[in-house]
């Protein structure tokens, strides 16, 4: 099985959202903690940040983190409904940054953008993507390929 790519070490991530009003690409750069194969980042200006209303408004993102791109959605989450989660994320920044009182966006990976070769992998079995299975099929024409999420 293979393993989960460590973001540890990176501390930012690039968001683009799209403006709102201006539908023009809108990047910024923000602290981020990874939880279950999503991203997760605070606004500490909460629902009056520029960069919330454009994910209210448009929730369709690109991400840049290290040297990879993928597009994804975000979406910012409840207080109540996500509780459990909402305070996850606060509590996984505060681990990383020593801060965690924004409010939490999560962002969830495109899973065919956000895949990578893997060479000289043979295919034994045919799976599937989800987030148990960290190995990920996709057919070429002619053949399968394995690739892995990162």
């Amino acid at each position: 099985m293979a393993e989960r790519e460590d973001y540890s070490a990176i501390k930012y991530l690039y968001l683009t959202t799209t403006g709102r009003r201006t539908g023009l690409p809108r990047e910024i750069e923000i602290w981020f903690v990874d939880h279950a194969g999503r991203f997760y980042i605070l606004a500490e200006h909460f629902h009056r940040a520029q960069w919330v209303k454009n994910i209210v408004a448009d929730r369709r993102v690109r991400v840049r983190l290290a040297n990879r791109q993928f597009t994804a959605t975000a979406r910012v989450l409840d207080e109540h409904g996500d509780a459990a989660l909402y305070q996850l994320a606060q509590q996984l920044e505060r681990e990383k940054y020593d801060w965690g009182d924004g409010l939490p966006v999560e962002i969830t990976p495109d899973e065919r953008d956000f895949v990578r070769r893997v060479p000289n992998r043979r295919v034994v079995r045919v799976g599937h993507a989800d987030y148990e299975n960290e190995r990920v099929l996709m057919e070429e024409p002619g053949r399968f390929q394995v690739v892995e999420r990162f």
